[in-house]
């Protein structure tokens, strides 16, 4: 993957990066988020209150420095990445936190780790391994335990590690009214003698030198209800190199500065 980023100027580029376009429906997690974060100066309004509310004093002034949506962290056992919602690097407390954003309304966190890992091959084996080593959890007590959430956290921690911050989090970030898979997130919590509840965030404590939080922040129920605008992308249709698997893409470089692949079903009008 690239390292050169740009902005995003308005909500739909979030689009382009998803590993699913088919997900970019209205009610569902991607476009809910990507309204909500886009329209936000800094943390949403309902992630910033929850974080303000907590006694630790990291997230008492904390800061947004910089979020990139659907970023990939690599995972050793295999080649398919970690591909996260929103990696943000803030600071809090004159220190460094990396926040991994998972956004959810109905979808669950993928199969559980009894499921994913009957008849494994050796690249799951080596991952879970590796998954295990970097939470210091025993691979006994996960059956259970839904296997999306175990590498969005180790996620948090690698790029904690990179950026040398000290402190990592997995957040979600859930736009269902009815708080769906939140038992499943509670489960996960448990293994770090965390009692979870709605809209806290917790010291999950010190891993691998790491302080490690978990939170659950329930979302403004109106970005369920957002859908695209009929807004007009003006620029010129282009070629590049896709930055995830190299090969050649068509694309239209917009005048305001971001690139968007062409995808099918999409509609263009064409100008000389």
């Amino acid at each position: 993957m690239k390292k050169i980023f740009i902005p995003a100027t308005r909500t739909e580029v979030w689009k382009a990066f998803l590993a699913s376009p088919s997900h970019w429906k209205k009610g569902y997690s991607a476009m809910s988020l990507a309204y909500c974060w886009q329209e936000a100066e800094g943390f949403p309004a309902s992630i910033l209150g929850v974080l303000k509310r907590s006694t630790d004093k990291l997230f008492t002034d904390i800061e947004l420095l910089m979020a990139f949506p659907e970023y990939k962290v690599s995972l050793p056992g295999g080649s398919a990445a970690s591909q996260n919602d929103i990696f943000v690097l803030s600071k809090g407390n004159d220190q460094l936190i990396s926040i991994m954003v998972e956004g959810k309304v109905s979808e669950s966190f993928g199969p559980p780790v009894s499921e994913w890992f009957r008849n494994p091959s050796p690249g799951k084996k080596e991952r879970l391994g590796f998954l295990c080593n970097k939470l210091g959890l025993e691979q006994t007590l996960l059956s259970n335990i839904r296997y999306q959430l175990l590498h969005r956290t180790v996620s948090a921690i690698i790029e904690a590690e990179r950026f040398h911050a000290p402190n990592a989090m997995m957040l979600v970030h859930s736009f269902s009214q009815s708080n769906e898979w939140f038992d499943d997130f509670a489960v996960f919590a448990s293994l770090f003698k965390i009692e979870a509840e709605l809209d806290r965030i917790y010291s999950a404590g010190d891993i691998g030198g790491i302080n490690l939080y978990l939170g659950w922040v329930k979302g403004e129920e109106e970005y369920l209800q957002r859908e695209p605008a009929n807004e007009n992308l003006i620029g010129t249709v282009t070629a590049r190199k896709c930055g995830c698997c190299g090969h050649h893409e068509i694309g239209i470089e917009a005048d305001a500065g971001e690139y968007v692949p062409l995808k099918p079903g999409m509609k263009v009008e064409i100008k000389d």
